[in-house]
């Protein structure tokens, strides 16, 4: 596969191999980044990168120079840069590492769930192929980090899609979290103290007027999440059965 991807295309894990250059971990920020934006449907412009990994415009267009001369991305200057198939091989390699560093850090060592991303980012860069391979093994193959996010098979398809959001669900339906947002650690954390975490499945209520909290029932306790921590959580209605 080459060119662009359409949204909720599959991307294939293979084809290219990763040890074929040596890449900065700074490089590899900004191929992570592409992913992480191209899966949200957001916009991949150079302002986006920017503040996906936290530099200045200028330094966001200086590295992507950098990645079209190593052939890591395709488009020319003032076009939205777009993986490779090379690029996209290393992009989902240190995406397989974060997540993969993400679960054992949950799941051995249990590192609280809101603070596994920033330890997973210090460590995704200086995983070597072999620790990577033990650490998959070890967790038994895992398909999903703590937070929901997909873990990209050492080859085949990978699809990064993110599931429905749940300020779009319609009051009084059942909604299943299957995936959240985990770049605000203390959001993450509030989260979790609510029990709202992957796997569980929340009542929808209604939404307070003038911009209030959306209503959910966690169990059988009412919560109120502002917009900011309903956009977080991402899952699936539940078709509830209706019986014969």
């Amino acid at each position: 596969m080459s060119g662009s991807k359409t949204p909720g295309e599959s991307w294939r894990a293979e084809g290219v191999p990763t040890d074929c250059c040596e890449l900065s971990p700074s490089m590899e920020n900004y191929l992570k980044a592409i992913v992480h934006l191209d899966a949200q449907e957001e916009s991949v412009t150079t302002t986006a990168l920017a503040q996906r990994v936290d530099v200045a415009p200028p330094s966001a267009s200086a590295m992507l120079h950098r990645l079209r001369d190593a052939g890591l991305v395709s488009g020319g200057a003032g076009e939205a840069p777009v993986l490779s198939e090379h690029g996209r091989r290393h992009a989902l390699r240190v995406v397989r590492r974060h997540r993969l560093v993400e679960t054992f850090l949950a799941e051995v060592l249990d590192v609280p769930w809101d603070e596994v991303h920033a330890e997973a980012e210090r460590l995704e860069h200086a995983l070597s192929p072999a620790l990577e391979d033990r650490i998959a093994v070890r967790l038994g193959e895992p398909t999903h980090d703590p937070h929901g996010d997909p873990i990209p098979p050492r080859d085949g398809d990978h699809d990064e899609a993110w599931p429905d959001p749940l300020e779009a669900a319609p009051a009084g339906t059942r909604f299943r979290v299957e995936r959240i947002v985990d770049r605000d650690s203390g959001m993450l954390r509030y989260l979790g103290e609510l029990g709202i975490r992957p796997g569980t499945t929340l009542t929808v209520g209604t939404r307070d007027p003038f911009g209030g909290p959306l209503w959910v029932e966690v169990g059988d306790r009412p919560q109120p999440l502002g917009l900011p921590l309903a956009r977080l959580v991402h899952g699936t209605i539940v078709r509830e059965s209706t019986g014969s």
